[in-house]
Order: C-alpha cells, then structure tokens, then sequence
C-alpha cells in the first residue's frame, strides 16, 4: 500500500497575485496531513487534518476567509468520509466555528447521523464543546471587499488520503458561493456529490459550482469510474467530462485509488493542488 496524501485549494477565476500564496497553501496542507500519518493517525485523520489547515489559511474560502452570503454572513458546508466503513459526518450552513471539519469530524464519529445544519448543527457543537467564535473572526477584509464589489473567488478546500494500512479518506469544506441565499446548502455537505470514499475503489473530493456537482453526484460518478482498475488521472478525466456535459458547470476532481495512485482535473481556468507521499521529500504540485 502507498500512503499519500493529496489536497486542493479552490478551483476558478484567482487573481495572480493569489496564484503563488495559494499553491504555498496547499504544499503546507499536504505536509500536515502527511505529518498526521507519520505520526500514527489513519488517513481519515490526516485529510481532517489537511482541510482544518486550509480552513485557517485566510486565502481559501472555508473556515476564516469563506465568502459572505447575501446578507454579508458566512455560512460554511463541510464533510468527510471513511471509506472502510463508508462512515461519514457532514454539516451545513454552520455558523460561528472556526473549523467545520472538525465538527463534521465528530458527527462521524458519534455515529447517529450524517448530516446535521444550521441550528441543530450549531448546537451540537456546543453540547460536545467544541468552541465557538463570532461571526466577525471569519470575515477577512479581503472577503468583505469581494461582497461590496460582487467579484467571487474559487470555492472549496478538499483532501484525500491513504495510509498505511489501506484506509482511505476525503474530505471537504466550504464558504460556498458568494451572495448565496441565508440557508443554501451546497455539495461540499452532501456525501457522493462533494465528498465519497470507498476503500475498495477509491476517494475523491471536489471542488466548483456545486449545484451542477450536485447534478451529477460527482465525487461518486468519480470513485465509481476506477472500476476495473482505471487509473485515476482517466477518471477524473472523465467526470469532468460529465460535470461539463451533463451538469452544465466547472470545477475540479481530485482523486486517490485504493493503490494509492493519484489523479486531479479541472475545467475551470485554475485550481491549485498538492501531494505528499513517501517518494517525495517537499510536498508536490499537481498543475
């Protein structure tokens, strides 16, 4: 088994003077990742691990530096998937948290549900302790102007991974669209659209227009497309391909086998990603 880890900032339209921070972002988010790995975690540790950094990075949009929505608030998705027992928690339209992942985290991990929004995912927070913050603590001036200038920025931060002993993991995470009605849900929250894991094909998460991902169930078309031992590189070809065709949108794949071979693709005009595995002595960039 090859233990790898891979990540993805965002994929869209980014301003050049963003291009190089964002690439650095990633690199940093494979190297905590991988550290988690080498350090004993599984990969559903390490691709939670990767995403909570990014979400603290304030360039992507997740976490402090998610966009704002249409009433200048931030609401975040967030999800993660272990592909052994295809476990996974979600959360959505969260609220003063600094970290989704990791309340996504501990949905999975409770066990009784996947998905749980807004209030009843808010107050699941509190009854675990997971700290809090005020709304104002993930609004970064740089978002702010976005808001009042009505220019987006690319969506989602994302992970995959394989460790050691043949687990595999995604996760996913998301400010989602700019000026977005108070209550939208994008894919970033929903297990086969923005995130899907299964240790007998592979794991994937995705990042763009989500209603069009929503569409087409992408993160699953995707694993499923490693049947009969596809390399990932020609499946995430192909569901782009089909989040072109049939979802009428753009974004980007990256995507981990259970081999732990690695595939990315995009059909937006850029999307910054990198890898981290045992072969490498910095972490990678995928472009």
């Amino acid at each position: 088994m090859k233990p790898v880890v891979v990540v993805h900032g965002g994929a869209g339209r980014v301003p050049e003077e963003d291009e190089e921070e964002r690439w650095e972002g990633c690199r940093r988010a494979a190297l905590a990742g991988w550290r988690r790995l080498l350090q004993g975690g599984s990969a559903l540790d390490a691709v939670e691990e990767a995403v909570a950094f990014l979400e603290d990075h304030p360039l992507f949009n997740a976490g402090r530096g998610s966009v704002l929505n249409a009433v200048g608030e931030v609401e975040m998705d967030a999800s993660l998937m272990d592909g052994g027992r295809l476990n996974a928690g979600a959360v959505g339209a969260v609220r003063n948290l600094r970290n989704p992942i990791r309340l996504a985290r501990r949905v999975l991990d409770d066990g009784r549900h996947i998905l749980l929004v807004a209030e009843g995912a808010d107050r699941f927070a509190r009854d675990i302790g997971i700290s809090g913050c005020s709304g104002e603590e993930l609004i970064t001036e740089r978002q702010r102007m976005r808001w009042e200038a009505m220019t987006d920025s690319p969506g989602t931060v994302g992970a995959v991974a394989v460790d050691g002993a043949g687990g595999i993991a995604a996760a996913t995470s998301t400010g989602g669209l700019l000026r977005k009605r108070p209550g939208r849900v994008g894919d970033s929250a929903l297990i086969g659209a923005g995130t899907y894991a299964d240790h007998l094909l592979g794991a994937a998460s995705v990042t763009g227009h989500g209603e069009a991902i929503m569409r087409v169930v992408l993160a699953k078309t995707a694993v499923d497309l490693l049947a009969g031992d596809r390399h990932p590189q020609d499946a995430a070809r192909l569901a782009m391909a089909v989040l072109g065709e049939r979802g009428q949108g753009e974004g980007g794949i990256i995507l981990v086998d259970h081999r732990g071979r690695v595939g990315h693709a995009h059909n937006a005009p850029l999307m910054s990603c990198a890898f981290m595995d045992e072969s490498a002595g910095v972490p990678g960039l995928l472009r």
